[in-house]
């Protein structure tokens, strides 16, 4: 048993004693004897669930308690195995006597053998021998428990919060600091918060927050803003207190009435402490710090703070986001890890009473290798180095490192303490569903929705409120978010992760229930174990990798967390086939990633799964047994390829709450039954097969759908079975994408009957993204256009062939993507995209982007009219392959970013406007011109510039500069024309990126070489130049680019020589390809001293001429 589980066990007893009061003993109540017996488990459970805050308190010193709180867990799961054994049966029988109302010679069909005599009950198969074994077993186990409970001397006390009695109180953090220690890795927050602190503020009380998670250094922070000499001068009272758990306001106006009087009167009246501290502050300046503050009630805060004004900054350390908003902080300091240097500089100044290691050489190696295990934890840090303070023994010092971090003892080091006191003030539900995360390896990147569906699962999302499903998880999820125990990587900020510490204090207080398998790691786990996860890095995993699970029986959670260096993993069979079968009590299984063909019908066992997930695999099929899985809540088939069918009685499924089967593209039909899934929530795509057009009814009973959905295969629906799908009525759904099939020549599709389809397909108003695709028809639906559509924000209409016009969507409010692509009738685009009389339209348009309309001729922006065109927000302008658009883009485009023109060979492209344009991406247009009419402006915030088969280059040579001179990323394709860059106005001045391709004039890259200033081209650092077959010599100043670390040329066959004077003293990698007339690198006449060591310098040298 963990040291802090008995909170998790709590709510897990609670649990056990709603299922009993539910209803299962409605469900055992012809059977006499069982029903006294659950009668008996739960009369006990509450008077055990009393007593756990004392065994909570005794378990630390008492052996024989910590074993008792042990054995009650184990019980608490297998009673939950029995429990969840009768709401399984009760559940087969509800949809047993349904079906059978439905079709009666269907019964002897559905009802197995055994019980189709005359007396057929749920006593026939439900309470054999071995059923009631087990009960009675589970009772004199519950009976053995509560009288040891009455002889450890367990009794009901009330819970004492962090500082049990008994225990010794954590010391509290003051405002003083050590001078022993100096303190880095904050100095940049340390320069702001002074900054503000000290500036004017006349609009009541300004607060900053410090929030992070334990250990990260939010407290010494503020003790380094508290004792700066300059605030000590720009205020006339400073106070701190130590706040934690005990928000008490009263106390709080005490502490601080005390440190501006030392004589104040002691007094219990929250009213008169407020008057009085509100005349004491009148006119002066205060500095109040409130450190670790755990209350998130809105309503303490507000009461706090009324008598503090104007003059009063206050600082709060928290490790909770809530507490910082309800604050109104001015801004919030969220504190990251600190750089290794930082926490080996922390960690020398404990360990070794120095700044660094200079005076102690022995032990820099050993001391770095313990400061990456603190992972940029300054606490961390600290502590480690406070333990080793006194040790001069280079072999304790490799114990420390070899250990895990939880090994070592709590008294002098004080980390852990720290990190279990975020744990200790989490709820009962909160604890088990992080205790839960140990199973997962350090740095492993998780998404939010992947942990809710597996906390679902495992039956820890349960409340009395009315939120369920992901609602709750996502409550669940932003709270352990918000007291830092997750955090959002820093690859990928769509995922999450846990520090590795917060991984390590997962670990220690999940105890023995929870274990994981890592690579080769083979260690026995415990008969106790319910829940597993595994990953494993090689290419196959046999038969040896999984006898650890031989002893786990109880197993519920089988978890394979696929490793990111393969991408094809092999099973043995011997899992498939005996293992998995004999772990009976699984509530997930997740085989995902693995080159599994076929599945053995292994389901038969499994009947208290709740999440299966076979994403990545071959599978093309599923079991019928898989449709007797009643309990069964999470569907993965994402990625399954190969699968061809859903099983046929999916209906079964009635507790099914996410289905996923995307990138599962060989379904071509959903199989009837889905009008029984009335807990979807999740349903990623309904395929609507030929001839199965009436399917998509069965969605009319789908209300609960919600998130993203797509509807497939809508060329074989009518507008009448459309219409009974009631999708307007599906108000979660966030996103919806319909699609046609893309055989829009099929003589089968009718343009009337799919516009009649779209009009009945009328989503939720609180649609936010909408994607149409393959649609036939001439026209859309009035919906798409209506303001009623309110929050819709990204459209996406994609080939729609025959349409000849495109939606009024200008008029939505905030839509802020509009991508149009394939629409092979339209001619014109204005007025009739924009919406009639409208007078701002797409006002919070973000992103817009045109593509493969090839008959598109003309863009009316009404340009030089009073209601021109203006896309004040737009960020992004795509437009590709339409051949026959002619004019000019709109010019007022003042937030313009991106622009990218591809394969538009007749329209003509002007700069003038864009004033924060970052990336510039011409690739085939008519002329590329700049409106000369006013003064050039400087890009630049220009990035990236790419300029490729213009048919006319219109721009100065000296706008030329100015537009383009300093853009990071530098290339030029296929221009036939251009003999030299300086010509048209380019230099290799302010560029870093320069790639030349494909153009068959160009001689050199600068004709007036000997105006060139070196200092001014020293930024480059990579030069390509490719498949210009006249260049003939390359800068003469190309020894002066000290930057330059790369070069390639390829295909440059008049090329003679490489550089006259000498190479780029910082070149790395040089690679030459196919420049048949290359004579030499450098020039043999020049005297170059230092050719030698220029060509030391390379680490990369490939010089291939011939082909």
């Amino acid at each position: 048993m963990s040291v802090f589980g008995e909170a998790a066990l709590s709510a897990f007893l609670e649990l056990l004693s709603a299922k009993l009061l539910d209803s299962v003993l409605n469900f055992v109540a012809d059977h006499r004897q069982v029903h006294q017996q659950l009668k008996l488990w739960q009369s006990i459970f509450p008077e055990i669930k009393a007593v756990l805050n004392h065994a909570e308190e005794k378990q630390i010193k008492d052996e024989g308690v910590k074993n008792w709180l042990g054995d009650l867990q184990d019980l608490a799961y297998d009673v939950d195995d029995i429990l969840d054994a009768f709401a399984y049966q009760e559940l087969r029988l509800k949809l047993q006597k349904t079906q059978a109302q439905a079709s009666s010679s269907k019964v002897r069909k559905l009802i197995p053998t055994c019980c189709t005599g005359g007396h057929f009950s749920p006593i026939a198969f439900m309470f054999n021998a071995k059923m009631i074994s087990k009960i009675k077993a589970i009772t004199d186990r519950l009976n053995s428990l509560n009288t040891r409970r009455s002889n450890l001397g367990l009794s009901e006390i009330m819970s004492q919060g962090a500082t049990s009695k008994g225990n010794k109180p954590r010391l509290q953090p003051t405002s003083l600091m050590d001078g022993a220690v100096e303190y880095v890795g904050r100095a940049n927050e340390k320069q702001e918060m002074l900054e503000l602190l000290k500036s004017n503020n006349s609009d009541g009380v300004c607060v900053l927050s410090i929030v992070g998670m334990g250990g990260m250094g939010k407290t010494t922070l503020a003790q380094l803003v508290y004792n700066d000499l300059s605030i000590k001068e720009s205020f006339d009272h400073r106070s701190w207190i130590c706040v934690s758990d005990d928000f008490d306001a009263v106390n709080i106006t005490k502490t601080v009435l005390r440190s501006l009087d030392a004589d104040s009167h002691d007094e219990n009246d929250l009213n008169l402490l407020q008057v009085k501290l509100k005349e004491k502050l009148s006119g002066k300046r205060m500095l109040l710090v409130l450190d670790d503050i755990w209350n998130e009630s809105y309503g303490d805060w507000t009461i706090l703070r009324a008598p503090f004004g104007a003059g009063t900054k206050i600082i709060v350390t928290t490790r909770l986001q809530k507490v910082s908003s309800n604050m109104d902080s001015v801004k919030a300091f969220y504190l990251d890890k600190l750089s290794h240097h930082h926490c080996l500089s922390i960690f020398a100044q404990h360990a070794l009473k120095a700044r660094n290691f200079d005076g102690h050489l022995q032990f820099k190696e050993i001391g770095e290798n313990i400061v990456r295990r603190c992972n940029g934890l300054p606490l961390a840090a600290k502590a480690i180095g406070s333990l080793l303070r006194t040790v001069t023994d280079h072999s304790e010092w490799e114990k420390v490192y070899e250990s895990e971090i939880w090994d070592v003892p709590e008294d002098p080091c004080g980390l852990i303490p720290a990190l279990r006191l975020s744990y200790h003030y989490l709820p009962p539900h909160l604890k088990r569903c992080f205790a839960y995360c140990s199973i997962f390896p350090k740095d492993y990147e998780f998404e939010e929705e992947e942990i809710i569906l597996l906390w679902r699962a495992e039956g820890f999302l349960q409340s009395k409120a009315k939120i369920q499903g992901k609602g709750l998880g996502n409550q669940y999820f932003q709270d352990l978010v918000s007291r830092s125990f997750f955090q959002r990587s820093s690859e990928d900020k769509s995922r999450f992760v846990m520090h590795d510490l917060m991984n390590d204090l997962a670990q220690l207080v999940a105890g023995e229930i929870f274990c994981r398998l890592e690579g080769e790691k083979q260690r026995k786990f415990s008969y106790r174990s319910r829940h597993s996860a595994y990953v494993i890095d090689d290419w196959y995993h046999s038969v040896k990798k999984f006898e650890a699970f031989n002893q786990m029986t109880s197993l519920r959670t089988f978890l394979h967390l696929m490793a990111p260096r393969y991408l094809v993993f092999y099973l043995t069979k011997v899992v498939l086939d005996d293992l998995l079968p004999r772990l009976s009590y699984l509530r997930v299984l997740s085989l995902g990633g693995y080159e599994i063909y076929d599945l053995p019908d292994l389901f038969e066992n499994l009947k208290h799964l709740r999440y299966l997930n076979f994403s990545g695999t071959r599978i093309n099929r599923l079991p019928d047994s898989l449709c007797a899985l009643y309990h069964l809540e999470t569907l993965i088939l994402r990625d399954c390829s190969e699968l061809k069918n859903l099983p046929s009685k999916i209906g079964n499924l009635v507790n099914l709450h996410f289905l996923d089967i995307r990138g599962a593209d060989s379904i071509e039909s959903m199989p009837s039954g889905f009008d029984q899934l009335t807990k979807l929530q999740t349903l990623s795509n309904f395929v609507i097969g030929e001839g199965d057009g009436r399917l998509i009814r069965e969605l009319k009973n789908l209300s609960n759908l919600r998130g993203n959905f797509c509807l497939s295969g809508l060329e074989n629906v009518n507008g009448q079975d459309a219409r009974e799908a009631k999708l307007n009525e599906k108000l979660g759904i966030d996103g919806l994408e319909l699609q046609w099939g893309t055989d829009l020549e099929n003589n089968t599709r009718k343009t009337e009957v799919e516009e009649r389809v779209l009009d009945f397909l009328h989503p939720p108003k609180k649609l936010e993204q909408l994607i149409i695709e393959n649609y036939g028809g001439v026209k859309f639906s009035s919906w798409i256009a209506d303001s009623s559509l309110k929050n819709l924000s990204s459209l996406k209409l994609r080939n729609c062939k025959n349409c000849k016009s495109l939606p009024s969507v200008g008029r939505l409010p905030l839509l802020k993507d509009l991508s149009i692509i394939g629409f092979d009738q339209v001619q014109k685009i204005g007025v009739e995209l924009f919406g009639e009389n409208q007078l701002n339209p797409f006002a919070s348009l973000e992103i817009l982007s045109f593509e493969s309309l090839p008959n598109w001729k003309e863009w009316d922006t009404c340009e030089g009219d009073k209601k021109v065109l203006k896309l004040p927000s737009l960020r992004e302008l795509s437009i590709k392959t339409c051949p026959q658009l002619l004019g000019r883009l709109p010019t007022n485009l003042p937030s313009l970013q991106k622009l990218e023109i591809h394969r538009c060979m007749s329209l003509v492209v002007s700069i003038s406007s864009f004033p924060s344009l970052c990336k510039f991406s011409i690739q085939g247009c008519a002329e590329l011109v700049d409106d000369c009419s006013s003064p050039a402006k400087e890009l630049s915030s220009l990035q990236t510039l790419s300029l490729s088969n213009i048919s006319k280059f219109n721009i100065p040579a000296d706008r030329t500069m100015l537009r383009f001179g300093n853009s990071e990323h530098f290339e030029i394709d296929g221009w036939e024309e251009l003999a030299s860059l300086s010509q048209q106005g380019f230099s290799l001045v302010g560029h870093r990126f320069i790639s030349v391709w494909w153009c068959p004039q160009l001689q050199s890259l600068e004709t007036k070489e000997a105006e060139l200033q070196p200092d001014k081209i020293s930024r480059v650092e990579s030069l390509r130049i490719y498949y210009c077959e006249r260049l003939n010599r390359l800068p003469q100043v190309l020894h002066e680019l000290t930057f330059l670390t790369m070069m390639e040329i390829d295909n440059c066959r008049s090329l003679v020589s490489f550089a006259e004077n000498n190479l780029p003293p910082n070149l790395k990698k040089l690679r030459i390809r196919c420049c048949g007339n290359l004579e030499y690198l450098v020039d043999e006449k020049e005297d170059n001293k230092s050719m030698s060591s220029t060509l030391c310098l390379l680490e990369e040298l490939s010089i291939d001429v011939f082909l």
